[in-house]
């Protein structure tokens, strides 16, 4: 018996132990939002967090989340019915296209921002390098988390109205 707290809530599984955990947060506890993609570790759609940290969760077995919390998209959000700031900025943004990657994507950027709340542009490549997006919306995806770390006016967003005013005071 394997035993974890996913999204906050106690789980206890009888299964294989080196099943991977993407698997039997799918199959066996019916939540769909992390994506299978390559079953290499290699794209990021899989990727959820086990103790705060992003991991693929294609290649963790499901006996390393014994004991620990693992959070899915599921429970990204503070409570049920409302955005995390992460999903919020996505949506204000665009960023998704087909969407399939985005799951993992917004993982990622969460595990990010947790450690570095108001990241460069380095930064934010460097933590997201596992992650693929077939569409290339990656300049969408470094405007989200720039926009929910709350420093969206370093991407270069022009307002015609402040500007007048600029002038005004000069």
């Amino acid at each position: 018996m394997i035993t974890f707290r996913l999204n906050g809530t106690e789980q206890s599984l009888d299964v294989d132990p080196s099943m991977p955990l993407l698997w039997a947060i799918r199959e066996n506890l019916g939540l769909t939002g992390t994506k299978f993609g390559c079953g290499q570790a290699q794209c990021g759609a899989c990727t959820v967090h086990l103790n705060g940290a992003a991991i693929r969760s294609c290649v963790t077995p499901v006996a390393a989340a014994q004991g620990s919390e693992v959070t899915t998209i599921e429970g990204l959000a503070a409570s049920e019915g409302e955005l995390h700031p992460l999903q919020q900025a996505w949506i204000d943004e665009q960023a998704p296209q087909c969407g399939y990657c985005q799951s993992g994507q917004i993982m990622s950027a969460a595990a990010l921002l947790a450690t570095n709340p108001n990241p460069d542009d380095a930064a934010i490549d460097a933590a997201m390098s596992g992650n693929i997006c077939r569409c290339g919306m990656y300049q969408r995806i470094r405007k989200s988390i720039k926009r929910a770390a709350g420093s969206e006016a370093v991407v270069g967003v022009f307002d015609p109205q402040a500007a007048t005013e600029e002038v005004k005071h000069v």
